[in-house]
């Protein structure tokens, strides 16, 4: 790259534009299919990104698209992750109450902690046990994604990427069909419910799917609760990569890693709480919010897209059973903790 390529350090738009038009071509499929899909089946339009990248694969091999597909993994996949701290306020935290808010902590730790736990006695990379612990306890494929960002490279991490993203995505659609009449089995309150269902089940849609099928009383509750769970993004990330850190598998260095994009959601997060509450000062903030929450939503889709097209099926295919318990082990972990610790409170 000549010195007349580069202006202030910036990279030349010509070497990203090819894998990021191809990235953002895979998002808009997605997202104009899911509707269509969802008639057959509730599927998320990520996921349908995720899997037409899958099938596009074979593009990931041309030097062109590398550099693009790489930024969108990379620089694009953390500053929509950051972003996300638009769509969380404090007040939806501090209105779940201590006794709620202290289960739900309690379940995603030790969901968190099974993870590394089912992938040590399946003999996978610790990095694969904090992916699946992560998308498990905290959000699914956004808090996958955005882990990914501060674990140690290892081969297969891509495909394990993949894996996991489609694997808690099945899932919480099977939970989102599963778990009401479960509620209802175990004689659990509108309340109740929504906590149970905004507490176990993975993805932000399965969770709405699930709450307002039941009852708004639910679905209020259950968006409030996962809500909760976001929002515990930040620490979960931070806390991954000090661990790493401390193990020397982050960086190659002992350094805790400080991701900017953790530090920008925190702080998005403070603004959602507090500008609302004085709208005089920044009159145009929904209209700003409701921009960037859309651009987020639109970056992780590119970004899994990206993702997608440099994951190969064949590797995916070859995972195995070790990875498919892992992923089942951690979902039961949090389902158990969540419904027993409700059941006991409410008895």
């Amino acid at each position: 790259m000549s010195e007349s390529s580069q202006v202030l350090g910036l990279p030349v738009l010509s070497t990203y534009a090819p894998g990021v038009a191809i990235a953002a071509f895979v998002a808009v499929a997605g997202y104009l299919a899911a509707p269509y899909v969802a008639v057959v089946l509730p599927i998320p339009s990520m996921v349908i990104a995720l899997v037409i990248g899958i099938a596009l694969n074979p593009l990931a091999t041309r030097p062109a698209l590398r550099p693009g597909l790489a930024f969108c993994v990379k620089t694009v996949l953390r500053w929509s992750v950051a972003l996300l701290g638009l769509r969380v306020g404090f007040g939806d935290i501090t209105a779940l109450g201590l006794q709620t808010g202290f289960l739900i902590i309690l379940a995603m730790a030790v969901t968190l902690a099974s993870g590394f736990l089912f992938a040590r006695v399946s003999g996978q990379d610790p990095a694969f046990g904090a992916l699946v612990g992560v998308g498990t306890a905290v959000c699914g494929a956004s808090a996958t994604l955005a882990v990914s960002t501060v674990l140690p490279n290892y081969q297969g991490k891509q495909a394990d990427i993949a894996f996991v993203i489609v694997a808690i995505n099945a899932l919480a659609t099977l939970a989102m069909l599963a778990y009401p009449p479960l509620c209802i089995l175990l004689g659990f309150d509108q309340q109740t419910t929504g906590v149970m269902l905004g507490g176990t089940i993975h993805d932000v849609a399965q969770v709405v799917g699930a709450g307002y099928a039941t009852s708004d009383a639910a679905g209020n509750t259950a968006v409030i609760v996962k809500l909760f769970r976001v929002f515990l993004l930040l620490p979960v990330v931070l806390g991954i990569g000090w661990y790493f850190s401390r193990i020397g598998r982050q960086h190659g260095g002992p350094r805790v890693p400080v991701p900017t994009f953790a530090i920008v959601f925190l702080a998005l997060c403070a603004i959602n709480s507090i500008i609302p509450l004085i709208p005089s000062v920044v009159p145009g903030y929904a209209v700003g919010k409701n921009i960037l929450v859309e651009m987020s939503t639109w970056g992780l889709l590119i970004a899994i897209s990206a993702l997608g097209i440099e994951t190969s099926i064949k590797a995916i295919v070859n995972l195995g059973w070790r990875h498919i318990t892992t992923v089942l082990g951690t979902s039961a972990v949090i389902l158990v903790l969540i419904t027993g610790g409700l059941w006991l409170i409410s008895a």
